[in-house]
C-alpha cells in the first residue's frame, strides 16, 4: 500500500532523531555554554537542505531571544562575510562536512576568531575537525529509496537545533513575556503585551452618573457614551454600583417606572472591577468567567478612572 510506504518514511525518520539522544553529552553542554555566553550574533550556515535547515534554526533562535540570522556560505564567499563581526558564533549545518562552499570559509571564520560550533553528520570530516564544537547528526540512512535526498539526515540536524534553541532559552530564563515582545503580530503578543490601561475608556469617554441621580439622566448617560453600562458614584465620587443595558430591561420587566426613580433603585451594586495594570486578557477571563461585558477600574481612593468593554479586546485581537 502507499501508505505503508509512508508510515515507512516516518519510521525511519522517527529513529534517526530517537538516535540522537544518546548523543547528548558534554559537547552539547559546551556548545549551549557557549551560545548563552556569545556577546555577538549568531550566524546560521549551510548549503542547500542543510542551508534550510539552518535558516529554521535560526529563526527559531532569534524568535526565543538569541541574536540570530543565516549566512549564505556562496555569498559569503562574495562578501558577505563582511555580516560578521568578532564575538559572533557561528553554527554550520553540513551532513559531509566536506561541502565546498562551508569548507571554503573555515579559513576566514578562524582569522576572525570566530567561535564554530558544528552539526555535523560525519564526525571526520574537514568541518567536524576545524570546529571548536562538533555535535554529531549522522543517520543510519536516509529515508529517501535512493539514498540521494536528503530526508533522515534533515530531520535530524532540525531536531539537534530545536533541542540547542530550547535549552538556550531555558538557560537564558526567556519567558512569555520576552516571548510576546519578539511577536507583536500574533495572538499571543496581544494576550500578553496588551493592559487594561491601553484599551479602556478614561476621561469623558467614561460613562458615569451619582447614585442619586433620576434613571431618565441615567439612561441620557448610557446612551451618550454608547458603552451600554454607566458607572454609579455617590456623593464623594466612590464607585457604589454599575448601571448596565441588563439593569433597565430587568427593571421595566418589574414593571418599575424608570423615569422618575433614582438610579440607586436599579443599579447593580459592588460590581466587579479590575486592576488598570492587569493584561487585557485578565479582564477577557473575568468577563467570561461572570458572563459581563464591561469591567469598570479604579483608583486608590475607589473611584472610578476607566472601563474596559469586550468590543475593546475584539478590537485589539485579544479575543
Amino acid at each position: 500500500m502507499i501508505a505503508d510506504r509512508g508510515r515507512h518514511v516516518l519510521q525511519i525518520e522517527a529513529e534517526a532523531i530517537l538516535a540522537l539522544i544518546p548523543k547528548l553529552n558534554e559537547r552539547f553542554d559546551r556548545a549551549v555554554e557557549i551560545l548563552r555566553d556569545c556577546r555577538g550574533r549568531v550566524v546560521l550556515t549551510g548549503m542547500g537542505k542543510s542551508g534550510s535547515v539552518a535558516q529554521k534554526i535560526a529563526s527559531t533562535m532569534a524568535s526565543t531571544g538569541t541574536p540570530a540570522f543565516f549566512l549564505h556560505p556562496a555569498e559569503g564567499g562574495h562578501g558577505d562575510l563582511g555580516m560578521l563581526v568578532r564575538g559572533d558564533v557561528v553554527i554550520a549545518v553540513s551532513n559531509s562536512g566536506e561541502t565546498d562552499e562551508l569548507v571554503g570559509l573555515l579559513p576566514a571564520i578562524k582569522r576572525l576568531g570566530l567561535t564554530l560550533i558544528a552539526l555535523v553528520g560525519d564526525s571526520a570530516s574537514t568541518l567536524a575537525r576545524q570546529s571548536d564544537v562538533a555535535i554529531d547528526v549522522g543517520v543510519a540512512k536516509e529515508a529517501c529509496p535512493l539514498a540521494l535526498a536528503p530526508t533522515a539526515s534533515t530531520t535530524a540536524a532540525l531536531a539537534m537545533g530545536d533541542a540547542l534553541a530550547v535549552v538556550l532559552l531555558e538557560q537564558r530564563g526567556f519567558t512569555e513575556a520576552d516571548f510576546a515582545l519578539l511577536h507583536p503580530a500574533g495572538s499571543l503578543g496581544r494576550r500578553l503585551l496588551w493592559r487594561v490601561k491601553d484599551l479602556m475608556h478614561v476621561g469623558e469617554r467614561l460613562p458615569i452618573i451619582a447614585q442619586d441621580a433620576l434613571m431618565r439622566d441615567a439612561v441620557t448617560e448610557i446612551s451618550r457614551k454608547q458603552l451600554g453600562m454607566t458607572a454609579v458614584v455617590d456623593e464623594a465620587g466612590i464607585l457604589t454600583g454599575i448601571l448596565t443595558d441588563g439593569d433597565l430591561r430587568r427593571a421595566l420587566q418589574r414593571g418599575i417606572d424608570l423615569l422618575q426613580r433614582q438610579v440607586r433603585d436599579c443599579m447593580t451594586p459592588n460590581p466587579r472591577t479590575i486592576d488598570k495594570d492587569a493584561l487585557a486578557a485578565k479582564a477577557l477571563e473575568v468577563m467570561e468567567r461572570h458572563a459581563i461585558t464591561s469591567l469598570l477600574s479604579v483608583d486608590h481612593e475607589a473611584k472610578p478612572d476607566g472601563v474596559i468593554h469586550l468590543h475593546d479586546l475584539l478590537r485589539a485581537g485579544v479575543v
